[in-house]
């Protein structure tokens, strides 16, 4: 079941948070603050929740007020390439609404955890050694 932006995600928090760290910086810049009226996806934020939520051997976890079938997935480009590749998404743009689309089809395959399979998954964008078309082919069954 697909919950989209408008149900519960930590989605409503992460833009409350942002927006209050990001007032006093109105008039220049901050950088390391993500803006939604930037179309940010927000992986700093995302990211951070991941390892606060989740625990295992990735993600040393610690927070047990949020789900984590609540949580969005950190896109980066690795991300992004790979969710292109496997059909999670079409989308060309790595913003918010692309995160929601490829956490939602994540979703599809682990409803209580969608975003547990973030770390294998980049790691074909990352590491050399991995091929990304070798994962395509394994999903597939090619």
């Amino acid at each position: 079941q697909s919950k989209g932006a408008d149900n519960k995600t930590v989605l409503s928090a992460l833009l409350n948070f942002a927006r209050e760290l990001n007032t006093p910086f109105i008039a220049r810049s901050n950088s390391l603050v993500p803006s939604f009226a930037k179309r940010s996806a927000m992986k700093r934020l995302n990211l951070f929740l991941r390892w606060m939520v989740r625990s295992d051997a990735v993600d040393p976890g610690g927070w047990t007020g949020v789900n984590p079938s609540d949580l969005l997935i950190p896109l980066d480009t690795h991300m992004h390439k790979i969710s292109l590749s496997l059909g999670f998404t079409k989308r060309k743009q790595s913003d918010i609404k692309t995160v929601i689309e490829i956490t939602d089809a994540l979703r599809q395959i682990s409803p209580n955890d969608p975003i547990k399979y973030d770390f294998v998954l980049t790691r074909f964008g990352i590491r050399n050694e991995l091929n990304r078309e070798d994962l395509i082919g394994v999903v597939s069954g090619v």
